[in-house]
């Protein structure tokens, strides 16, 4: 759509919200709240760099008999620069999933026990990240190791109605390989040890974003395998989907009910189906997608945290700095920040390739 399509698409969804009835449907309303926040800083920007377009216009034709206005159209036409940048970068496509909640997997990997550990360091990253930006995060489903880490854990993360950024937009970067080097709670001998956590995120599916054929899933129950003397572990509560078109199995033995842990089964179910049909859809999303490792190997690495000397790196994009502590405390901002500047200006440099 070019621009003009876009200023009208925008009047028109803003005369709509303006109209009881849309908001009897909840489900429209959230989508037409949802586009409305994401084109209104772009009509925001195009009209002030008409303001600003009448305002140069306005001090060059007076600059001639006072020299103020020659240096305000100085600043004008900086400032007229300024806006036509930001609207560039706010016309590059967006991706299509960039309004939406995520899942969040974190699985241990190479390190035994010790990646098991810090794949629940990790978690509590993530869930403290959440609390400081709004977010509102759901664990569906757990394994514990022996000294109270993760074998693997699912987190749901989502963001508030209110909220213009959804959640996918920050954390889309997160998948890969975290890599960890420290000296571990098992070690006795003071050595540093290195291990591996996989972390995988997908944009989370609605119902209506993939439609699953009942008769396309097998069924398992079993006893759940988490800590003794709770009553997860009595009954037959667990559950194991598989999707027999694609083999996908999911499970999940969280929920007390059988019922409750298979719709949230269903739920992680979905999310991966969708990112499966993005990936054979979009070429660019297939690459995105492959990008976060599904194994858990040392030496696929997306992200170091070294204890010793309190670092981060960010080996995609170079990205370093000496506050791991504050980092692992949930101020991640400036991590997942430097990511989605990356991945601007390569978008920008394939939309000017292109043009």
């Amino acid at each position: 759509m070019n621009l003009d399509e876009l200023i009208s698409e925008y009047a028109d969804i803003e005369g709509r919200l303006a109209d009881p009835a849309v908001h009897a449907d909840q489900a429209l309303a959230r989508r037409l709240g949802k586009r409305y926040a994401e084109l209104r800083p772009i009509v925001e920007t195009y009209r002030e760099l008409g303001t600003t377009e009448d305002d140069l216009a306005a001090a060059r034709e007076l600059a001639g008999e006072d020299e103020a206005f020659a240096a305000e159209a100085t600043e004008l036409e900086k400032h007229r620069e300024d806006l036509e940048e930001r609207l560039r970068r706010l016309l590059i496509p967006r991706d299509p999933s960039d309004d939406k909640d995520v899942l969040l997997e974190i699985k241990a990997g190479e390190g035994g026990e010790e990646s098991a550990l810090f794949a629940g360091d990790l978690l509590r990253m993530y869930l403290r990240f959440a609390e400081r930006v709004g977010w509102k995060t759901e664990v569906i489903d757990a394994h514990h190791s022996d000294l109270g880490g993760y074998k693997d854990v699912t987190v749901a993360v989502k963001a508030k109605a209110s909220q213009e950024e959804g959640v996918w937009t920050r954390l889309k970067y997160e998948g890969g390989v975290h890599r960890v080097q420290r000296v571990p709670a098992t070690e006795s001998q003071g050595r540093i040890h290195t291990s591996a956590v996989g972390v995988l995120v997908t944009p989370e599916a609605e119902e209506v974003d993939v439609q699953i054929d009942p008769n396309d899933l097998r069924i398992d129950v079993y006893r759940s395998s988490g800590p003794g003397g709770q009553s997860v572990n009595t009954t037959d509560s667990a559950v194991r989907i598989t999707h027999v078109p694609t083999g996908v199995v999911v499970s999940c033995q969280n929920e007390k009910s059988q019922l409750q842990n298979k719709e949230q089964a269903l739920r992680i179910l979905r999310s991966r189906l969708l990112a499966m049909a993005q990936e054979e859809a979009e070429a660019a999303a297939s690459a995105e997608r492959k990008s976060q490792v599904r194994t858990v190997d040392r030496s696929e690495r997306v992200r170091t945290y070294n204890y010793p000397e309190n670092r981060i790196s960010d080996h995609r994009v170079g990205y370093k700095a000496y506050n791991l502590d504050q980092v692992l405390d949930g101020d991640l901002h400036n991590v997942t920040q430097a990511l989605v500047d990356a991945d601007m200006e390569r978008r920008l440099a394939e939309a000017q390739q292109s043009s």
